[in-house]
């Protein structure tokens, strides 16, 4: 997975100055970014606090993690079936 180039603080600083008043074409040229990515920000982290903003990135690592465990133990278990059917 790519990783970004801005923290999430420095999401949520820049979404709370565009809500301040700042334009979306003026954000996007200092930061260097596309207004597509300052629209999907706002849809992930728009009304969030620093630390929700945190929490929310934690919980979505840790979910990540899980379904990786889920696959390979799934992976797992359909080996041992395949080995336990065949007839020696």
């Amino acid at each position: 997975m790519k990783k970004t180039r801005f923290s999430v603080e420095q999401i949520v600083a820049v979404l709370a100055e565009h809500e301040a008043g700042t334009s979306t074409a003026e954000l996007c040229r200092r930061l260097g970014i596309a207004s597509n990515t300052l629209y999907r920000w706002k849809a992930k982290y728009g009304g969030m606090q620093v630390s929700e903003a945190k929490r929310l990135k934690e919980l979505e690592d840790e979910n990540g993690k899980l379904k990786r465990m889920v696959a390979e133990l799934m992976l797992e278990n359909s080996a041992i079936k395949e080995v336990l059917t065949k007839k020696w």
